[in-house]
């Protein structure tokens, strides 16, 4: 078994599609703005993160009739590793994104991290590593922020 991907499942696929594309720098490989599937390269093009119409894939697994939304915490987060949390956060806000939480070092998990929402949603973390060595999941050479 490998990891590929993870597939956001999203209500608005073209102002979610910009995002990726251009605040978060990821270049898609697949898909276009119109389309209703894009696969983002992350970086080296190991793994990847995938958009997907929410209500498509609700048809697909037979849940079309159920909420695909609920008041309901997070269930999950993105992370990304970047060089400085503190100039990835101000080249973010240069984008119009707005954070949940400011670059803050966390010394229980290692980290400087900071919080926002794409589009629709979903929780991403930018952070840094407090360690000398940086992060291995990292491959030289990413365009993402």
């Amino acid at each position: 078994m490998k990891y590929i991907s993870t597939r956001l499942l999203v209500n608005d696929f073209p102002t979610c599609f910009r995002f990726y594309r251009d605040v978060m720098g990821f270049n898609p490989t697949f898909g276009k703005e119109e389309d209703v599937y894009a696969y983002f390269d992350t970086g080296g093009g190991m793994t990847g993160i995938e958009l997907f119409v929410r209500q498509y894939m609700a048809d697909v697994v037979g849940r079309a009739n159920t909420p695909v939304a609920a008041d309901a915490p997070d269930r999950g987060m993105m992370s990304f590793q970047v060089d400085s949390a503190d100039e990835s956060y101000k080249e973010l806000q240069g984008k119009g994104v707005t954070f949940i939480t400011e670059p803050t070092d966390r010394a229980d998990w290692g980290v400087r991290a900071a919080h926002f929402r794409d589009p629709d949603g979903n929780l991403l973390e930018i952070y840094q590593s407090l360690n000398a060595q940086p992060d291995q999941r990292v491959e030289e050479g990413s365009n993402a922020v």
